[in-house]
């Protein structure tokens, strides 16, 4: 699903905080990962949208995400990706995430992208060894 953003200051909304939300998420992963017993790995994925993907992998279970997809869940209020690629949807920005001075709210982005991480995590399969 792309997201639609449809006015000009939501647009420069989302442009301050994208690059902090992926920087964000990547390193609350790698906190999970050095406690987790899942292995992840990024790849580079040219479709729907060139991007990168984690794979995490653990006793012959996969699972992949879309790190924009979860960035898009990070930025916006009303995002819940659906798989479908051809699909858009309005979305709108989280404004709890600016400060009054129009700055990113550091603390308030860390706390949304670690909560994001550990339900991620929290969804995997549990394996326990026989």
């Amino acid at each position: 699903m792309k997201p639609k953003i449809t006015n000009a200051i939501a647009w420069e909304q989302a442009e301050l905080l994208m690059q902090p939300a992926l920087i964000r998420l990547i390193d609350n992963i790698r906190k999970q990962l050095d406690e987790s017993a899942w292995q992840g790995t990024y790849q580079e994925v040219q479709s729907p949208l060139p991007g990168y993907q984690l794979c995490l992998k653990n006793q012959g279970e996969e699972r992949c995400v879309d790190l924009w997809e979860l960035c898009y869940q990070i930025c916006f209020n009303n995002y819940i990706p659906t798989h479908v690629e051809s699909e858009t949807v309005e979305v709108e920005i989280d404004t709890s995430l600016i400060d009054e001075t129009g700055d990113i709210d550091w603390n308030r982005l860390d706390a949304k992208a670690s909560q994001l991480v550990d339900d991620l995590f929290a969804q995997l399969p549990s394996i326990v060894n026989s």
